[in-house]
């Protein structure tokens, strides 16, 4: 039973702490483990710092156009 609510909770939830793991190559579960350690240190403000993280993932197309343009680089002469 606790498998399947961890793999529905993982399915499911916002996908910060594995975007986070896919892009530094580390495990899901120890970026989770340090967003728990770092909220009880520092009072909770890691749960903001995630959630703002969950909203920019959910709505990341409307983010995408600003940061995915191409431009030329420097070296072209055109």
């Amino acid at each position: 039973m606790i498998n399947s609510i961890r793999h529905w909770f993982e399915a499911k939830a916002f996908g910060v702490c594995t975007w986070w793991g896919n892009k530094l190559g580390i495990k899901t579960t120890t970026v989770r483990m340090y967003f728990i350690y770092l909220s009880f240190f520092t009072v909770g403000s890691p749960v903001i710092i995630y959630f703002i993280m969950a909203f920019i993932l959910e709505h990341k197309n409307y983010f995408k156009p600003f940061y995915t343009k191409k431009r030329p680089s420097v070296w072209d002469l055109e």
